[in-house]
């Protein structure tokens, strides 16, 4: 059984969700603000957190920040239509999703269950063995789910690990920000730009030392992103 948060200082949409998620067989736990979160973070094993970004007390990108410093758990998060600026500040915290209420919940089960999948493959020792894959500097063990560089070992969140391994399978071949998102999050690529750039900039953080002119990841104008040997 796996454990999911649900985080949002509006008690019934918090309450819609867990119907929905108890109906899927999870463990809903329940918080009305990020310091709520925070604290059932500290207590229990999740696995996954929903949160909303406008809330009292503490809000959904401040609990985020202070999770993402010793956790990499996914994290959705819930916006209000037009909420575009949160939208990309969350991703830039560390985000892995976000849905735009007013929502659909089956939206919400399939996304659950996409961000919940790619986390346990990337923490489990069960997944079926494959070739290493490396790239320069570069090496991913797709049976470890460990990635490192130069030796070093890195820590990735499950999205940019699938990223990453996408492009690694693919060297040299360009992927738009939607056949990315598509491959990746299983989801309809409409309006993803962002999203995608977000976390293309994370990868770059870890796995370039200059950034700004990276070595592997190139961006190729007007059409997408590769990986270069």
């Amino acid at each position: 059984m796996y454990n999911v948060l649900v985080c949002d200082d509006e008690k019934d949409i918090v309450a819609a969700l867990k119907i929905y998620l108890t109906a899927e067989g999870y463990q809903v736990y329940e918080a009305f603000n990020g310091k709520e979160a925070i604290e059932v973070l500290s207590k229990e094993d999740i696995h996954l957190v929903i949160m909303d970004i406008m809330m009292p007390v503490m809000d959904g990108i401040t609990a985020m920040a202070k999770l993402r410093e010793n956790s990499n758990v996914p994290v959705i998060m819930l916006t209000a239509k037009g909420e575009d600026t949160d939208k990309v500040l969350g991703l830039n915290i560390g985000a892995d999703d976000y849905v735009t209420k007013p929502f659909n919940p089956v939206e919400v089960q399939a996304r659950v269950k996409s961000q919940l999948r790619r986390y346990m493959q990337l923490g489990g020792s069960t997944a079926p063995k494959s070739e290493l894959l490396s790239v320069g500097g570069i090496e991913l063990d797709d049976r470890t789910k460990e990635v490192t560089l130069d030796g070093e070992k890195v820590s990735l969140t499950p999205t940019e690990y699938d990223i990453l391994k996408l492009l690694m399978e693919n060297i040299g071949k360009v992927y738009s920000p939607s056949q990315i998102y598509s491959a990746v999050w299983n989801d309809s690529p409409y309006g993803t730009e962002n999203t995608v750039a977000v976390h293309i900039r994370h990868l770059r953080e870890k796995l370039e030392y200059n950034p700004a002119e990276p070595r592997y990841l190139k961006s190729v104008w007007g059409r997408g992103y590769k990986l270069e040997k």
